[in-house]
């Protein structure tokens, strides 16, 4: 076993190795001490989710073993940062719990899955992003209850950006997205990546400015809803319905774009 002063003044990287080498379990301890913030973190960002079920000291425990479990499956090698890594599988373990307590009723569910497709279909259809009110209509819904959709369905958006900047897979796919990273086209895959980020860039300065400002302070200042809801003196139901219609534009403009 390491001196525990020798371990404490290694870098993240240079203790990935030790424990590649070694397997030694006070190493890990120390690799998830390190990273330990990131669940809190992800924890506040996505208390919406979960507060009708459950508290915040449970899903920190939930989170931490989700990161223990990250240390032992991730790959330094696959040119993946392990904060990006262990934060998508904490996000995914979340909404996991919350969809296995059927946080979201199967007929909200299912509109929710119509509205994405009315989206989609609107924004090939009028070459702009539909308005809520084009949507609404499409669906032959009322605003009120297109909007109340919107914030009953947020769950399914929580992974979306993330899932988008790490190569626009869909979620469920992020595993397979690392696995092949490091493949003999990598080179091109850096380059469609890089391609990628400036459209989603471009994107995202094209959503209206209080989209953009509840993306910038969700994704960028990792605020969470209710915190954003005070910055901009809206309501949370109002940042989440926000936050649905910013990414719904996104994912349609990247699905245009991959099938141009």
């Amino acid at each position: 076993m390491m001196d525990d002063n020798l371990l404490k003044s290694k870098s993240p990287e240079e203790l990935f190795e030790l424990y590649r080498e070694t397997g030694d379990s006070h190493i890990k301890q120390e690799i998830v001490m390190h990273y330990s913030g990131i669940v809190k973190t992800i924890a506040i960002q996505l208390r919406g989710v979960y507060v009708s079920f459950t508290d915040m000291d449970d899903i920190i425990n939930e989170g931490i073993i989700t990161l223990m479990q990250a240390v032992d499956k991730f790959d330094p090698e696959k040119n993946v940062k392990f904060e990006s890594y262990a934060s998508l599988r904490i996000r995914g373990a979340i909404v996991d719990l919350a969809r296995k307590q059927d946080w979201v009723p199967r007929n909200v569910r299912k509109l929710g899955k119509a509205i994405d497709r009315t989206f989609s279909e609107l924004y090939f259809e009028l070459g702009r992003y539909p308005t809520d009110q084009e949507v609404a209509k499409a669906l032959e819904i009322s605003e009120e209850k297109y909007y109340k959709a919107l914030s009953e369905t947020n769950l399914f958006n929580i992974l979306s950006l993330d899932a988008i900047v790490d190569g626009f897979q869909e979620e469920g796919q992020n595993e397979k997205y690392l696995k092949d990273h490091n493949s003999d086209t990598m080179p091109s895959q850096r380059l469609e990546q890089k391609e990628l980020q400036l459209i989603l860039k471009n994107s995202v300065e094209n959503l209206r400015e209080n989209e953009q400002m509840v993306v910038s302070l969700y994704y960028k200042e990792e605020l969470n809803m209710k915190e954003i809801a005070k910055v901009m003196g809206i309501s949370e139901p109002r940042v989440s319905q926000l936050h649905s219609a910013a990414l719904k534009k996104l994912r349609a403009h990247l699905e245009s774009y991959y099938t141009a």
